[in-house]
């Protein structure tokens, strides 16, 4: 068996859910030396709100441990992820991989758990990510499902399945439909039904002190007992157990294990006993006390893949076997020589099995054939063997990588090489496209709006900022002369300069003087030095402008800046007829300038693009766009 291994587990149940073969099979390797991280199911599709429940449980067990790890037992842990349940969203899947991998890889690093086995029971997008990046040793898919078949919510799991079962190394089944299928698609397939943790029900059978649950000491009847154990899912065949019952009212019916659908409709049933879930260590004394098993289960897609392992239960204290015709029980009593199980297709057929089955007629010789087959069918028996392929293939994969390292680091460098040089050519172009090239000024060209000025009722001047000693920058002198040609060939009588930007000197202050100088009367000039960017801009030269009962205006600013400009005049300013008026040939803006483009146009232009979304998010032009 294997022995010193890192182990992580995907499971497709959580570790407190009913206990089957994930739990078993970890749990053995565990106490064999191996060291174990179970990662509590992931989910295959959206939860309902009949998962509420589910959700709140996993909730709970993420807070028993350290973001959400915690020991159950030596050398086993529990993983409990907090994850986004839509496994079919490819960004809500990168979301989960991110949140998985940052708990994981920290908790192997401090725990030195390298190249470990993976161990997969979940066929997503999700394990295949979470593969990637843990280097293991090898990977092992367990298709114990049909899962397409198992609910509508995981249909769309079809196309995830075949890569995993493409990407393992080894895969095993619990069906032989199941097997067909992978083995199809990976020849590495073996069959392992889920088997019987034998040890608990061999004591059982044999001991005689072993007192009658009291609930099964209630049951009082002059006929055999007919029990089932497990849980009691939408698989189960209510309606079939519901007819037997009425049509056979001596006949007591005992079902042991979690309620998982409604059974409405079989409560009232007097020969109907409903016992509810019991602890696993508990389960051999009730199967003890059945006179006959029953496996009642639905014929559907979904139940022709599956393998009861309750039918190991039975046969392990020697019980006989009542069971639908489901296609891994057929296969079973063929292999045993027929007359094995005994079958029924509905209610009619129910007595004819009963009377084959009666306790009181059985041999030795039988009822050491049923244990025997039990105990050929243990969970001990079952993971040696899984053991003894995953060791095996463990040397292969080993021996190759001994016999194709330098294959691999060739293939590495090249690789490396390949994608640096892409890298490189795909920079060079951008970096091309983007300085030498009319590229970004196409790229700009929506933020424009240059129309011809028009008589109005004052210019309205945004600042362009300052220079780096303080002076007046580039597109603050161009704005403010350009103004100040507007008003001197008589398109307005007043200016308003607006800029809040102030270092050492104020923008709006600057323009003042700069516009004076060329002709533009002090009295005629208003300052707004509140304005300190677009928004503010137009907002409190807005109020100026109703104020003095300005109706239409010349906005003077860079051609890039208009359309942001003009969104929020149409939010805030509807009242406003504005003629937007940009600088001619402005230097810092003039795509005509001799190349390279300048790194600080590239980001005027990404400002002015950037700006229009944050104002959208912020409400200042919702309304008009």
């Amino acid at each position: 068996m294997l022995k010193n291994k890192n182990i992580i587990c995907v499971s497709s149940i959580d570790w407190d859910f009913l206990w089957q073969g994930h739990q078993e099979i970890m749990s053995v390797l565990a106490r064999n030396g191996n060291r174990v991280l179970f990662v509590e199911n992931t989910g295959v599709r959206v939860p309902s709100f009949r998962d509420l429940p589910r959700l709140r449980s996993r909730f709970l067990n993420w807070k028993r441990g350290f973001k959400g790890i915690r020991k159950e037992n030596e050398n086993l842990y529990i993983y409990s992820p907090l994850v986004l349940p839509f496994p079919y969203s490819k960004i809500a899947t990168k979301i989960n991989r991110f949140i998985m991998l940052s708990v994981i890889k920290k908790w192997m690093r401090i725990l030195e758990f390298h190249n470990p086995v993976v161990w997969s029971f979940l066929p997503t997008d999700l394990v295949l990510d979470i593969l990637n990046e843990l280097e293991s040793s090898i990977f092992i898919y367990y298709c114990i499902d049909d899962f397409v078949s198992s609910s509508k919510g995981a249909r769309k799991i079809r196309h995830a399945e075949e890569k995993v079962i493409k990407r393992a190394d080894l895969v095993f089944t619990t069906s032989h439909k199941l097997y067909d299928r992978c083995n199809s698609i990976n020849k590495e397939t073996h069959l392992f039904p889920f088997g019987v943790s034998i040890d608990g029900y061999n004591r059982a059978r044999e001991d005689k002190t072993i007192e009658e649950p009291h609930e099964m000491r209630r049951i009082k009847s002059f006929s055999y007992r007919v029990g089932y154990v497990g849980g009691i899912h939408k698989w189960i065949d209510l309606d079939l157990l519901k007819r037997i019952a009425l049509k056979h009212p001596g006949i007591p019916i005992v079902l042991v294990g979690p309620e998982q659908v409604d059974l409405s409709v079989l409560k009232g049933i007097k020969n109907i006993h409903i016992l509810g879930k019991k602890k696993k260590e508990e389960l051999p004394n009730y199967v003890k006390f059945f006179n006959i098993g029953i496996i009642p289960y639905l014929k559907t897609d979904y139940t022709d893949n599956v393998y009861p392992t309750k039918i190991n239960e039975y046969l392990a204290m020697g019980k006989p076997v009542i069971s639908t015709k489901i296609p891994e029980v057929l296969v079973l009593d063929r292999e045993q020589g027929g007359n094995f199980i005994n079958f029924i297709e509905n209610e009619n057929d129910f007595l004819e099995a009963y009377k084959k089955a009666r306790p009181d007629i059985i041999t030795k010789a039988i009822l050491e054939k049923r244990v025997a087959v039990a105990n050929s069918n243990s969970w001990a028996a079952k993971i040696e063997n899984m053991s003894d392929l995953i060791e095996a293939k463990l040397a292969v994969l080993q021996s190759r990588v001994n016999r194709e390292w330098l294959s691999k680091l060739k293939k590495f460098y090249f690789i490396s090489r390949r994608r640096a040089i892409k890298i490189a050519l795909s920079a060079s172009i951008l970096y091309f496209l983007l300085f030498y090239t009319q590229f970004l000024w196409w790229v700009a060209n929506p933020l424009k709006i240059s129309q011809a000025p028009q008589k109005a009722d004052a210019i309205v001047v945004f600042g362009g900022g300052v220079g780096e000693k303080g002076s007046p920058g580039k597109s603050t002198i161009e704005r403010a002369i350009f103004s100040a040609e507007l008003y001197n060939k008589g398109f307005a009588r007043r200016v308003i300069y607006s800029s809040g930007f102030t270092w050492k000197y104020n923008d709006a202050e600057n323009m003042k003087l700069i516009a004076m100088s060329k002709g533009v009367s002090e009295k005629d000039i208003i300052l707004d030095k509140k304005g300190d960017f677009t928004y503010t801009n137009v907002k409190y030269t807005t109020e100026i402008l109703r104020k003095n009962n300005f109706n239409k205006i010349i906005l003077v600013s860079s051609p890039y800046n208009m359309r942001r400009a003009s969104l929020v005049y149409n939010n805030i300013a509807k009242d406003i007829d504005v003629i937007y008026v940009p600088v001619e040939l402005p230097q810092f803006y003039y795509p005509h300038n001799p190349y390279p483009i300048r790194l600080e146009q590239i980001k005027a232009i990404l400002h002015e693009y950037g700006g229009i979304v944050y104002y959208f998010f912020k409400g200042y032009i919702r309304q008009s766009l």
